[in-house]
């Protein structure tokens, strides 16, 4: 598998079941931690298990645009149930499969169809929230586009500007909970803007996730109440334009 690949079945999201041996090295070779510094892409090999990755910053960094007590139960508290889920839902796989002929069709064993939808929402939701804390930089210090991602803004959307407004817009009018998303296409070699319900619907297969934001409302009411346009708004100032554009240069195969 070369590395366009391995970028490409983390992007897709949905080959999760597929991803539960060897996906610390998938991690690693996509450049999931390129922002934290660290070697904790959210998969700890050793113990083969899903792991919460720690922020790359304080708590408080991010304020006045994130506070602290928002950073702590969404860090600490959210994306921790959506790793204890993913890994709950790998062990009852590893266990379905494990099972007696006619075993999981037995009163109170999960059935596949659920377990599999339990394996899409808790991953998805752990493998966006891995990308969300690395696309985040104190305010002042995220850098700016490089040359490559600004001129793939460029061709996409005429620019940064035209980007943000699709980007923020396409952000507020999520239904419900998801995300908004800054994706590479491989096909036709663009960037596009995508939604997420909740975190695995709507998903187009093979695209890469460069920049992604939380529409969750545990992502903003502390703060923001439910005035999402401007924890979007707010969203941009901390945006680490470095993180992408290593992301956006891994995903097209740019050295």
């Amino acid at each position: 598998m070369n590395r366009r690949e391995a970028i490409g079945l983390i992007g897709g999201g949905a080959a999760l079941s597929a991803m539960a041996g060897p996906v610390g090295a998938v991690h690693r070779a996509a450049g999931w931690q390129a922002a934290a510094g660290g070697d904790d892409g959210g998969y700890d090999p050793q113990q083969n298990m899903y792991v919460l990755p720690p922020l790359p910053y304080a708590y408080e960094a991010l304020e006045p645009h994130i506070d602290a007590q928002t950073m702590r139960l969404h860090h600490d508290i959210h994306h921790k149930g959506y790793v204890d889920g993913l890994n709950k839902a790998v062990e009852q796989l590893s266990a379905f499969r494990a099972a007696e002929p006619g075993a999981a069709g037995t009163p109170g064993a999960p059935s596949i169809k659920a377990v599999e939808r339990e394996l899409a929402f808790h991953g998805s939701g752990h493998f966006l929230h891995t990308i969300f804390w690395q696309n985040m930089a104190p305010a002042g210090s995220g850098g700016e586009p490089d040359v490559n991602l600004g001129q793939a803004l460029e061709r996409s959307f005429g620019g940064m500007e035209g980007f943000w407004k699709q980007f923020s817009e396409a952000a507020k009018a999520v239904e419900g909970g998801g995300w908004g998303l800054l994706v590479y296409e491989p096909v036709a070699n663009r960037l596009m803007t995508m939604q997420a319900e909740k975190h695995q619907n709507l998903t187009a297969w093979g695209v890469t996730p460069l920049l992604v934001i939380d529409v969750w409302e545990h992502a903003y009411y502390l703060k923001y109440q439910n005035k999402r346009a401007d924890y979007v708004a707010a969203f941009r100032n901390i945006i680490n334009w470095t993180d992408v554009s290593d992301r956006a240069r891994m995903a097209m195969g740019v050295v």
